[in-house]
This record gives C-alpha cells, sequence and structure tokens, in this order.
C-alpha cells in the first residue's frame, strides 16, 4: 500500500540501510528502505490500530524488505488466537524470502498452544521452501529445547535433508543449543554422526563459541569434529 510505504521511508535510516543490506545479499539493494528494527517494531504497533493494517496483509507478495518484516511483526498484534495465526503464517512463509525476516518472527502467542504450533512444524519442514524449513527449525530452538522437548524433535532436524545453506545454517545453530540444554539426549547425534557433515562440524563449532558449555564438554566437543567427509 502505497501509504505505508510512503510512511516507511520517513523512517529510513540512510546509513542503516547500506550497512543492513550487505547482511541479506539474495535481496535487491533498492528494495531495502533501511528501517531500524526497534523503529519498525513501533510502527507496528501503531499500524495494527488502523483499519488498513488487515488490508496490508492480503497484499502479497510485498516489494520491500521491510514491508515483509511488518507483515511478520503484524501478524501475532492482529491474530491472538493460535489457529488463526498459523492460518496466516501458511499464507505469508511462502512468500519470505530471506534469512532476517525469517527469524525475527518468534510469535510470543505460539506458548498458548505448543500442540498445535508443533503440528504446524511438522508440516514446514517437508516444505520444499528454505525458510518454511528453516522457520519450521527456529521456531523448534525457541519453543522446543526447554519444557516442551521431546526427542523426537532432534531427529526431525536431523533428517531434514538440504543443500540450501541457511536451511543447513538453522540445523545447526539448533544442534548447538540442543547441546546446551538437553546435551545427554543431543550429544548422542554427535557422538554418532548422525548429521550431515558441515552441519555436525558447524553445530559443534557454534557449541564451542558458547559460555554457556563448560571446558571438558568444548574438549570432548573437539575431539568429536569430522576431519574428512564419511
Amino acid at each position: 500500500m502505497e501509504q505505508i510505504v510512503k510512511e516507511l521511508y520517513e523512517l529510513q535510516d540512510k546509513e542503516y540501510q547500506a550497512f543492513h543490506a550487505k547482511l541479506i545479499p539474495n535481496i535487491d539493494s533498492e528494495c531495502v528502505i533501511g528501517v531500524r528494527t526497534p523503529a519498525l517494531r513501533k510502527y507496528a504497533k501503531e499500524l495494527a490500530g488502523r483499519p488498513e493494517a488487515a488490508e496490508f496483509l492480503k497484499e502479497l507478495p510485498h516489494k520491500y524488505y521491510e514491508e515483509n518484516n511488518l507483515h511478520g511483526f503484524l501478524l501475532p498484534l492482529l491474530y491472538k488466537n493460535v489457529p488463526e495465526l498459523l492460518e496466516q503464517l501458511d499464507l505469508f512463509l511462502p512468500y519470505v524470502d530471506n534469512w532476517a525476516t525469517c527469524d525475527m518472527m518468534s510469535p510470543k502467542v505460539f506458548k498458548k498452544d505448543l500442540a498445535l504450533v508443533y503440528e504446524s512444524v511438522k508440516k514446514w519442514l517437508k516444505s520444499g521452501h528454505t525458510y518454511e524449513v528453516r522457520f519450521a527449525i527456529v521456531t523448534l530452538l525457541g519453543f522446543y529445547l526447554d519444557e516442551a522437548f521431546n526427542p523426537e524433535m532432534l531427529q526431525l532436524v536431523a533428517s531434514v535433508k538440504s543443500e540450501e545453506y541457511y536451511i543447513k545454517m538453522a540445523a545447526a545453530w539448533y544442534f548447538s543449543i540442543a547441546l546446551i540444554k538437553q546435551y545427554d539426549t543431543a550429544i548422542e547425534y554427535i557422538k554418532g554422526q548422525r548429521l550431515e557433515t558441515w552441519t555436525h562440524n558447524k553445530a559443534i563449532q557454534k557449541a564451542i563459541e558458547s559460555y554457556r558449555i563448560d571446558a571438558d564438554r568444548k574438549e570432548y566437543l573437539r575431539s568429536l569434529k569430522v576431519k574428512s567427509l564419511k
């Protein structure tokens, strides 16, 4: 919508635009306005109270990176019912085209019905779309590595086969956090080399970088790195 794009440009920070566009190289820099995330979140809250917010969500695909981020921020503001939010996510996720938009979406409302969200996660993991799969993995990382953890979730992520960098990186990130929060279960996947080699080594690397893993475990993890392809 022209008015919304105009208002986004009013929030533009040109220096930030030049910096941030480099972080999402698969997006044309001309499609990056350059709105800092705190300003965009504030704008989303303001827009959520206006009638054009619902109309904006219907206008897919969006042209600008910030429009996609705005869309992601608006969804949990306008849809606080989990089934409705999941329905809206199913409409939006196929249009997500970069890691940053994907990772910015972490709706707290998911906590109201993690069992239902988990059913959607399993569906997204089977998607052929890079950022639906990544969103599923990041959702498992954000909501299901504590009280809601189930060992089968590790297997779901380990079973994802993809050469897409942003999927492999998400899987490595997930396992690195699993090694922090669910070590006894996650370490079996590392010991058994049940992940693709690159993901295996990257998960170890990211885990070792964490201050939440003690020195002895870090040393053990280093010994489990795969030096050549299996």
